[in-house]
């Protein structure tokens, strides 16, 4: 698996970065050190409040005097819940010196032994701490009561709760946060809008890629052997390497830059394939000399800026390609043929040596009746004799291999029914490729059987061919079209050609080819070809549709194991 390696940032993406998190690190420091310092601003204003509390309620005469009581709750406790109410503490408790409670916020806990720490204050100092008591934490001081002779009569303790100190910071904080937001939500609109104007000249790049852009533009368009060819917004040419001039039989002697491409002359399929506004990949297109395979990507950014074509030159290989497979196909016909025949002879020979005359020649006269039985069944479905002569090679290899090739009883393609436009040579690389993959699918499998049939309907011809394999797998469904694309192991001839000639073959033809799960499982392939002027989806006039880049394949369906 390939690991991607990330893109450099560009220029203006790494200066907004760069500012950006110098604007957020600087106002989050400031919010840090301002929450700290609040914090500890209010913690220090909560001892001071109660410190003040508690000496106020201790150098009272009054609570001096209820000390001296019998019962000093009775005068204390309302005495207590008064001074909490003026002074904004969270508690107010006045207690014996050994730490019973006289007072409290809480009726229940009066008389319960108070919760902290004493002995400072018995020693009469007071003293502020945080310590948890039946409210929770609190910030509290401790004081002592004192008699006109100096001796601790009591102790008086109060506290602000730590959870409400924190409440009052969070208020302060949620402002300075807000603040803090809206500063670095100013600082990074400021930013943006700087480098924004940079972005949209640099096209994104970082300093590198713009560097060595320049040096790369003017070594590739002299460099690369496939023809290059820019186009702007209005389809004028605006860049044409040297390949793309020979390619397009435009001489360097005519100034080409500007002009449309609609006036450059070339075949109207090759000019329509240029001025479209959708991408093409790998197409075939042919001029007076050569064959093209031609790719258009559009430029685009938020509006239509221009095309990018490439083109290459195939006629070579498409010519010798086209000898091979003819050239292979008749090769395995005619070892097939021999093959079967040599076995044959041999059976006659040896009937002949055992004696057994008569029995050589019924033997011989049915296997010849055989052989013509299957001639006339296929010549009387397919009367075209191209069409009829591959069938009958493709039984003779299908047969060697195992498996039964038949020609469906709905097959009806009668002698001169192919007009010109529609070369025999094209379904001949039509329907071999798929009885090739088709076989290769049902190699193995049980009941290996291919069924071949081909009609013309209306102004249409359809080829379809199925087999008893293994079926297409819906997420190959596209990928089998595709060059290259292959289930098996490549060969020295390599693999994965097949059905990317036929898709090619079913293009120029202004055809459709689809895919589908056969009956009783398997793969069948379905080409439906035009037979005359008319659109070229719909063969049988029902429709246009394009199906050979989105062949449905049902759910379940497996991917045939043959060479595609």
């Amino acid at each position: 698996m390939r690991i991607p390696v990330p893109r450099p940032r560009s220029l203006a993406a790494q200066l907004f970065a760069m500012q950006a998190v110098l604007i957020a690190v600087v106002v989050a420091g400031y919010a840090l050190f301002t929450y700290v310092s609040d914090r500890g601003q209010a913690e220090d204003a909560a001892r001071s409040q109660a410190r003040a509390v508690a000496r106020a309620v201790a150098d009272s005469p009054s609570v001096r005097e209820a000390i001296g009581t019998s019962k000093p709750t009775v005068l204390l406790q309302p005495y207590a819940l008064k001074v909490m109410a003026d002074t904004e503490v969270d508690f107010v408790t006045i207690m014996s010196p050994r730490g019973i409670r006289w007072t409290h916020p809480d009726k229940k806990q009066i008389g319960k032994h108070f919760l902290g720490n004493t002995e400072r204050a018995l020693n009469g100092e007071t003293f502020t701490e945080t310590y948890k008591g039946t409210l929770g934490y609190s910030v509290r001081a401790v004081t002592p009561v004192k008699d006109d002779k100096g001796d601790v009569i009591g102790l008086v303790s109060a506290g602000i709760q730590v959870a409400k100190i924190s409440e009052r910071v969070r208020g302060q904080l949620t402002a300075l946060l807000a603040v803090a937001g809206g500063a670095l939500a100013l600082g990074a609109i400021g930013t943006y809008v700087i480098n924004a104007r940079l972005r949209r000249h640099t096209h994104g790049m970082n300093a590198a890629e713009l560097s060595r852009m320049h040096d790369y533009h003017q070594a590739a368009l002299h460099a690369v052997r496939e023809g290059l060819l820019m186009l702007d917004g209005q389809y004028r040419v605006a860049l044409i390497n040297d390949g793309g001039r020979e390619l397009l039989g435009v001489s360097s002697q005519d100034e080409v830059i500007g002009r449309s491409v609609a006036d450059l002359g070339l075949p109207a399929p090759l000019t329509g394939a240029l001025l479209s506004s959708e991408p093409r990949v790998d197409e075939v297109h042919l001029t007076s000399t050569r064959v093209l395979v031609v790719n258009t990507s559009p430029v685009s950014g938020g509006e239509q800026r221009g095309t990018v074509v490439t083109l290459r030159d195939v006629t070579e290989l498409q010519s010798v390609m086209g000898e091979l497979d003819s050239e292979r196909g008749f090769t395995q016909a005619l070892r097939s043929q021999a093959h079967e025949a040599a076995n044959r002879l041999h059976t006659v020979v040896s009937l002949i040596e055992l004696g057994r005359a008569e029995q050589a020649v019924d033997f011989a006269t049915a296997e010849l009746e055989l052989a013509q039985a299957l001639t006339d069944q296929v010549v009387a479905a397919v009367g075209e004799p191209v069409l009829a002569a591959l069938l009958l090679g493709k039984t003779a290899q299908a047969n060697e291999r195992g498996v039964e090739l038949v020609v469906s009883e709905d097959s009806r393609l009668d002698d001169g029914l192919l007009p010109p436009t529609l070369p025999a040579r094209d379904l001949v690389t039509i329907l071999g490729n798929l009885i090739d993959n088709a076989v290769d699918a049902a190699q193995g499998s049980m009941r290996a059987r291919v069924t071949v049939t081909a009609y013309a309907v209306g102004r249409g011809l359809v080829l379809r061919v199925a087999d008893t394999g293994a079926g297409v797998d819906p997420a190959h469904a596209e990928a089998v079209f595709q060059r290259g694309f292959s289930t098996k192991p490549a060969g020295p001839g390599g693999r994965g050609l097949g059905l990317a000639l036929v898709r090619q073959t079913v293009n120029r033809c202004k055809g459709t080819l689809t895919v589908a799960e056969a009956e009783g499982g398997g793969a069948e392939f379905e080409v439906r070809l035009p037979l005359g002027d008319q659109d070229a989806g719909d063969p049988g006039g029902a429709g246009a549709r394009t199906a050979t880049e989105r062949a449905p394949v049902p759910d379940g369906a497996k991917v045939p194991g043959g060479d595609v």
